[in-house]
């Protein structure tokens, strides 16, 4: 078989997704049970060999993901699958040609495959796919592209239930755990529920990898997504996916917890997105419906923009903290590297690298975030490597326009 090589590329789109293609490509997001890169190389059946994505990302080499290049890194010398990082294909195997062909999802065009040899689109053409020509045939997937990152915390519940009943069988019955429902359970090597927990299947399943550690008092609802060696300390988590090496308390619904991410204490995070590395101080809560009712703003690049959904949390990028008491308002966006404390409201677009307590802002100086950075990351056993340094530092300068004194 003619070998074959897959890049996930951001297009205009992905890279203004706020506040997360700041400090990471797009397809190193979860969705569901796996990244969107992950999802991709299960669909193609070859591994991702890097994201065409901005220049500020280039040298992103965080461990277990694939590494930030520019097109230029893209060989001739095998057929090359290029995606868009949006990209949400059905997990059944593609058929891949060795020829020009357009790949499309829904009818748009989400990426193209290049024959060994061929010329990859230009960076123009992966700016905006749907400039590009059309040419040779047309591979068309199923599935959808993620508009917005709203989008992808609105669909994940549902995107939960369809992953783990494609990837794992359920049935498992933790000794003493307490289970509600038929849609079943899925336990990984060494996972431990201990007796008491309450796991309530009735609205979807739940999976719990590898070394993952469930602690009593705790009530955990389907469809939920822990990643391995997560330890849930308490609480209630609810139709919302926890990613690898958390430790998490309290109440959480409806969200995507990426990597790392510490959440010790009470509090309620609901429909939100948090980035890695985020560390949320005790009683640190998210508005998740206004008062009146109504649809949503959040805040992006390009402007305020009406979700036309009713319930929205907050969009936390990586490496923010909070302090303990933290409120954070509907549709909030804390933009990467801040800390936010004192237990007052911050506004509802905290720019990137900020630091102070409510609208009381400035900026948190480069060399105290590195600082606390490698320091939160020792914690873990983790190094910050060369590569995630050079992206964190770039991001740091390239929002000096964005940041309070």
């Amino acid at each position: 078989m003619t070998s074959r090589r897959l890049y996930l590329f951001d297009d205009g789109r992905a890279r203004r997704w706020a506040p997360f293609s700041l400090t990471r490509p797009i397809g190193e997001l979860t969705f569901g049970c796996l990244t969107l890169r992950a999802r991709a190389e299960r669909t193609f059946g070859v591994k991702c060999e890097g994201h065409i994505t901005r220049t500020a990302l280039v040298g992103f080499d965080e461990a277990g993901s694939a590494p930030a290049v520019t097109l230029e890194h893209v060989r001739p010398d095998a057929v090359t699958i290029l995606l868009s990082s949006r990209a949400v294909p059905d997990l059944a195997p593609a058929a891949v040609p060795d020829t020009l062909t357009r790949i499309t999802i829904g009818g748009a065009t989400a990426g193209w495959v290049i024959p060994a040899g061929g010329s990859p689109p230009s960076d123009l053409w992966l700016r905006d796919p749907s400039t590009a020509p059309v040419e040779g045939e047309t591979l068309a997937l199923g599935g959808h592209l993620l508009a917005h990152p709203w989008n992808l915390v609105a669909a994940n519940s549902q995107r939960i239930a369809s992953d783990i009943g494609s990837l794992w069988d359920v049935g498992d019955t933790p000794d003493g755990a307490i289970i509600i429902g038929d849609n079943g359970v899925s336990l990984g090597d060494g996972a431990v529920v201990e007796p008491g927990v309450v796991l309530d299947t009735r609205g979807g399943p739940i999976r719990l990898q590898q070394g993952v550690r469930v602690e009593g008092p705790a009530r955990l609802v389907g469809p939920l997504f822990v990643g391995e060696h997560t330890t849930v300390l308490g609480g209630t988590m609810g139709r919302s996916s926890i990613g690898a090496h958390c430790k998490v308390r309290g109440e959480v619904s409806e969200s995507v917890i990426s990597n790392f991410v510490n959440k010790a204490h009470d509090g309620h995070i609901g429909h939100a997105m948090v980035g890695s590395w985020v560390n949320l101080g005790a009683g640190t809560i998210n508005s998740d419906l206004k008062n009146n009712y109504g649809t949503v703003k959040v805040w992006t690049p390009d402007g305020d923009v009406d979700t036309r959904l009713v319930k929205i949390g907050c969009f936390l990028g990586d490496h923010v903290k909070t302090g303990i008491g933290t409120l954070l308002n509907t549709g909030t966006v804390v933009g990467a590297g801040s800390n936010v404390f004192g237990g007052l409201m911050p506004p509802v677009a905290v720019p990137p690298f900020s630091w102070g307590s409510g609208s009381e802002l400035t900026t948190f100086r480069l060399e105290k975030f590195m600082e606390v950075t490698e320091r939160a990351m020792a914690r873990r056993g983790v190094a910050l490597s060369a590569g995630v340094r050079g992206v964190l530092e770039r991001a740091w300068a390239s929002t000096a326009s964005q940041r309070p004194e």
